[in-house]
């Protein structure tokens, strides 16, 4: 005689014959033989343990609750019966332990900010002990992370001073680059000027040393002109601009001429022409 027994999709019966073990069975019919079998059901969905908020210590000795949730499932039912005797509460306590010691590593600081680190270092622990269970730690979530009122307080004042400081740092920042740029304007306004000035000075002095030339062209060519119409002069015409002279200080009021050799010289030719139109003419030659 048997003892017919049905084992559903999601279950598995792990079956001991006198108290030995003699199996696993499972999904569908399962025939025991009474007295000398006993089977035991384990469900193998993926289960959610939710924890009330535990209160924890972290390295900074701040107090804080933290609610979390653990999801898990079976993956031996041999092992989930014999190695443990209540697999369920063998993994809640170990994930409230875990997470005790984690938080105790970290400051209230980072607990806040860092719950995906908290989340995988929990996973990873709670792995590491549940796998000779059975028992397989999908994931832990933490929900909410509630600090101690004064903490919270201290927190606020603490982020208003930081975001204050934060922009007392960007208005000098603001401040401090304005004042670069307005040198760094001030400073190409003055090259430019002074490139300006330069270039006006070169200008001005390329102007002044052509205009010099042109003067000195143009009197080269008066000095040229000149000696080309005196060459052209003859005696005469030089004794009568000296008899004009002469003449011009005869009217003047000095009683005493300083007259150069060279005056003397250039008279001796007007003085023989001169007395060559006073002497008579010679008469003419006889036959």
């Amino acid at each position: 005689m048997f003892l017919i027994a049905v084992i559903k999709q999601y279950e598995r019966a792990v079956i001991f014959r006198l108290g030995r073990y003699i199996g696993t069975r499972g999904p569908g019919l399962t025939f025991l033989i009474p007295v000398l079998d006993t089977g035991i059901r384990v469900d193998m969905r993926e289960m959610v343990i939710d924890e009330p908020a535990q209160s924890s210590i972290t390295k900074d000795n701040a107090l804080v609750d933290i609610d979390y949730v653990v999801y898990m499932r079976v993956v031996d039912a041999e092992a989930a019966v014999i190695n443990v005797q209540d697999y369920t509460g063998a993994v809640r306590n170990l994930a409230t332990t875990t997470l005790r010691s984690v938080i105790g590593e970290m400051t209230v600081e980072q607990v806040l900010s860092e719950r995906d680190a908290i989340n995988t270092r929990l996973e990873q622990k709670l792995s590491e002990v549940t796998s000779r269970w059975g028992v397989e730690v999908k994931a832990v979530e933490i929900r909410e992370v509630s600090p101690q009122h004064d903490i919270q307080n201290a927190m606020t004042r603490l982020i208003t001073a930081d975001r204050t400081k934060r922009a007392l740092v960007t208005e000098s920042e603001g401040d401090r680059q304005a004042a670069i740029n307005r040198a760094e304007g001030s400073k190409q306004a003055a090259i430019l000027e002074a490139e300006g000035e330069k270039e006006a000075q070169v200008l001005r002095a390329e102007g002044a040393r052509q205009a010099a030339i042109l003067n000195a062209e143009g009197f080269a060519v008066s000095l040229q002109r000149v000696f080309e119409t005196a060459s052209h002069v003859d005696q005469n015409t030089m004794a009568l601009q000296y008899l004009d002279m002469m003449r011009a200080l005869g009217e003047g009021s000095s009683t005493k001429w300083v007259i150069p050799m060279d005056l003397v010289n250039a008279a001796a030719p007007m003085a023989a022409a001169l007395a060559g139109m006073a002497r008579p003419p010679a008469p003419p030659a006889g036959p």
